[in-house]
């Protein structure tokens, strides 16, 4: 199956996270379309058998440029078998009213784009000090001292093991033929 990944970063980690999906679904004999939300055409995801969108929110937002795609392609990403990699790093946090609140950020992405994905996954991200500015570096560590985690050096948090249940289900489910009721 010919499969759509299109992703959009700040400091490159969901660039990794896409990566690490497409080398997935290449081995598991899917033909892999990887690109930048940013790049100047990404392609229409209606020629795809199935597509996969990533994305990491910064302040409760996500990418301009994923949010330009989503929007510009909705009618066929709804077609379309379809999937939603939202990377924050609420999704590794043991504090239940922060996972919580990673809905409305969902939800105020399909409104924004009018695509309501599939299937969705949050996924960890991760915290790199060596990408930051200094004053970004100093507001991460404040935050990441308060929440119990390393201050220095890049901490990646992202379960793969999960996430590679999650493109595998994709994949499986995506190709599975559609049964018309009888």
């Amino acid at each position: 199956m010919r499969i759509l990944i299109v992703y959009a970063t700040t400091e490159g980690h969901t660039r990794n996270i896409s990566r690490f999906i497409a080398i997935r679904l290449v081995a598991a004999g899917h033909e892999v379309t990887l690109c930048d939300a940013a790049d100047a055409r990404p392609p229409d995801p209606a020629g795809f058998g199935a597509a996969i969108l990533a994305g990491s929110l910064h302040v409760g937002h996500y990418q301009a440029a994923l949010v330009h795609y989503a929007k510009r392609w909705h009618a066929a990403l709804d077609r379309t078998p379809s999937a939603f990699v939202s990377v924050s790093l609420a999704a590794a946090s043991d504090n239940l009213a922060e996972v919580a609140g990673l809905t409305p950020c969902l939800e105020r992405f399909e409104v924004q784009t009018g695509w309501t994905p599939r299937w969705v996954h949050q996924a960890a991200g991760a915290i790199l000090y060596s990408k930051y500015d200094f004053f970004r570096r100093l507001a991460m560590r404040a935050i990441a001292k308060r929440h119990g985690a390393g201050t220095s050096g890049d901490h990646d948090y992202t379960d793969y093991q999960a996430l590679g249940r999650f493109v595998d289900d994709i994949a499986v489910t995506a190709a599975a033929p559609v049964l018309e009721p009888a």
